[in-house]
């Protein structure tokens, strides 16, 4: 995470603007500016700047008890609580501050993200469930029929799923599904989880929204679940314990089901998690093409816009997602694996 936050400060803040300019629109004056650059440290130097950064996404910072200064300005933002004081300098423990938008004016990045990650994640986990059901299904079934006309049929199909592009397929589902066969499917080409009522008086859920945006994004980590698989279960076939399990008479079904599947999941366990915290990135075009409110479609709003702090913010929290979920990976691997131990 330290890593991720400073490849991320100092990418953002040798590009081309001024900060200062961006929050304040077209209404900005020389005060004004000057104004904003002493609140937020944009008048520092960047070595400064990256202190400050660092201060503010840190649960326990340092902030100055003299009113004229940033770090003293910014601690009345982050409902913190005080620890102790030593001379002029106060501790105070609070939440991970992101700043706040520049186009959004006085709304905390927090909030910016807290309201359309939940969206995403939906979404990703919508999409993630097609991909592990069908793909260990179909996982299976090509393995048992390896090299016949199915398996081959599976295969293809997969090779297919992986090389179309997310936002290709978005654009043909979205034509095809939401507006060929609008009359048949009752899909929208676009819409999102929350939609306001025919009358605009309240907002409701709309769970068709769901369908071919979810879709879309588990055709490439469906097409991963089924190759890899097969693959991990024809190495299991060829095992001892398989074959000491055939001559016992136990069935093709219950050698699949109590031995084989459990220890050909492994691979397919580092494919899910990888791409669960992929999608979350990933899930950009895909939002966008189908105007689901999402993290992706908010990020996309923020860099036709230079917004920053949002981007920023959204990039750290999905680089914290990823570590959230390999720490997980790691976890569920000692349970597939006892010979994996954890240390």
């Amino acid at each position: 995470m330290f890593g991720v936050i400073t490849v991320i400060f100092f990418l953002f803040n040798v590009l081309p603007g001024d900060p200062a300019q961006m929050m304040l629109g077209q209404n900005e004056d020389s005060e004004q500016i000057a104004a904003v650059k002493a609140k937020y440290g944009f008048d520092k130097p960047l070595s400064t700047q990256y202190l400050y950064y660092l201060n503010d996404l840190s649960p326990i910072s340092f902030h100055s008890k003299k009113a004229e200064d940033y770090t003293f300005l910014a601690a009345n933002k982050y409902s913190a609580l005080q620890l102790f004081t030593i001379r002029n300098t106060v501790t105070v423990i609070k939440f991970p501050y992101l700043r706040e938008s520049f186009t959004k004016q006085g709304k905390k990045v927090t909030e910016v993200i807290g309201e359309t990650l939940p969206n995403t994640a939906i979404l990703a986990l919508s999409a993630i469930t097609i991909a592990i059901i069908l793909g260990v299904f179909l996982g299976i079934i090509s393995a048992l029929y390896k090299d016949l006309w199915l398996d081959k049929t599976i295969q293809i199909l997969s090779t297919l799923g992986m090389s179309v592009p997310s936002f290709f397929s978005a654009i043909l589902f979205a034509w095809f599904f939401g507006y060929v066969l609008h009359e048949y499917t009752s899909l929208e080409m676009t819409g999102s989880l929350y939609e306001l009522d025919d009358f605009g008086e309240r907002m409701q859920i709309k769970w068709k929204n769901l369908i071919l945006p979810a879709i879309v994004l588990g055709i490439r980590p469906l097409a991963v679940v089924i190759q890899l698989m097969r693959n991990s279960l024809l190495e299991v076939f060829n095992q001892d314990f398989i074959r000491t399990a055939r001559a016992k008479g136990l069935s093709e079904f219950q050698i699949i089901k109590r031995h084989a599947v459990k220890n050909a999941l492994n691979p397919v366990v580092t494919a899910i998690s990888g791409w669960f915290a992929s999608m979350l990135a990933g899930a950009v075009f895909v939002e966008y093409i189908f105007g689901w409110n999402g993290l992706g479609k908010e990020i996309v709003n923020a860099l036709n816009t230079l917004d920053l702090p949002v981007i920023m913010g959204s990039v750290l929290i999905i680089a914290l997602l990823f570590i959230i979920i390999n720490i997980f990976v790691d976890i569920i691997y000692g349970w597939l694996d006892p010979k994996v131990k954890l240390e």
